[in-house]
């Protein structure tokens, strides 16, 4: 960290300046200390600065390169066992399974987000067109969530940035105008709980691009090393931690999950609005920790229930 002098008029400012390079770009933390500053008080309030500015440093570390996560030969070879156990096979998935399916999901990975529509709604909208009196926000994302699951069954393509934006513009084409677009300059996400509390800060948009782009390569480098699961998670959770869009993020994280899964010749899976609170909870131990144990350990309950489902 260095003193930054800037010259206005016949004063001298003060600034305490920072400079974090990722990728080709380099990102400067900068704290405005004072103008015409004696020694004693700019060493005061340069003391202070530097707390800020290691706080903010540790926010942007959370949302680490996922290059950093490693898994040994005994825990790859403990989820492929998990693997086996998954109590569905998608080669079994029958015609009426995917539209069983995909009627869950869109239900819960709404409901997650807010949407009013309860399971009978989202059944009869999707089944017979039959529109509730709901809003028509909610009845555009439901169509929109339904279009993605269909669109990832068909595709052949694993992850890019521009199939990422791909999956946002359907699920939201029709009810929000950044549809398919990343968060621009200005555009911060804070996720607040009940208490008021923050409990997750999007990545700062100049930082999007280049986030998404390692996580793809992640992905590129590891696909055939990593069991189906590994890889679903770390690509879900890790978009997560980016946030890249204004809105639609959960939505758009669980249908990459999906795609990856699927990709590697697994079932799909549904995140249940009843397990929210485990959801959020895995995506939190990731975040601070790297930790995969509780997402895997929430996908294997769930596959268990949809087999319930899917009778």
């Amino acid at each position: 960290m260095h003193i930054e002098k800037r010259k206005v008029g016949k004063r001298i400012k003060y600034f305490l300046a920072h400079s974090y390079r990722e990728g080709s770009k380099v990102h400067k933390f900068r704290k405005y200390l004072g103008q015409d500053l004696k020694k004693e008080k700019l060493n005061e309030r340069k003391e202070i600065a530097e707390k800020l500015i290691l706080e903010e440093m540790h926010k942007y570390n959370i949302i680490k390169d996922p290059l950093h996560f490693e898994l040994s030969k005994e825990e790859i070879e403990e989820i492929k066992t998990l693997e086996k156990e998954i109590p569905l096979k998608i080669t079994h998935l029958s015609k009426q399974d995917w539209k069983e399916f995909s009627e869950i999901f869109v239900y819960n990975t709404n409901a997650i987000e807010g949407s009013k529509l309860n399971q009978k709604e989202v059944k009869d909208l999707l089944e017979k067109d039959k529109w509730p009196d709901r809003s028509k926000e909610d009845i555009a994302e439901a169509f929109g969530v339904n279009e993605a699951i269909s669109y990832i069954r068909t595709t052949k393509e694993h992850i890019s940035l521009e199939f990422i934006k791909k999956i946002h513009k359907i699920i939201f084409k029709n009810s929000e105008q950044f549809a398919g677009k990343l968060r621009k300059k200005g555009e911060d996400v804070v996720v607040i709980n009940s208490k008021g509390n923050i409990i997750h800060e999007g990545a700062s948009p100049p930082r999007i691009v280049h986030l998404l782009s390692e996580l793809i390569e992640w992905y590129n480098n590891n696909k055939t090393k990593y069991p189906g699961l590994v890889l679903g998670a770390v690509v879900h959770n890790q978009f997560e931690n980016i946030h890249p869009f204004r809105d639609g993020n959960g939505r758009v994280g669980r249908i990459l999950l999906n795609n990856i899964l699927i990709k590697h010749s697994l079932p799909p899976i549904n995140i249940g609005v009843n397990n929210r609170i485990e959801y959020y909870e895995s995506l939190k131990a990731y975040e601070e920790g790297r930790d995969l144990k509780p997402t895997i350990k929430l996908y294997m309950k769930e596959y268990k229930e949809l087999k319930k489902k899917l009778k």
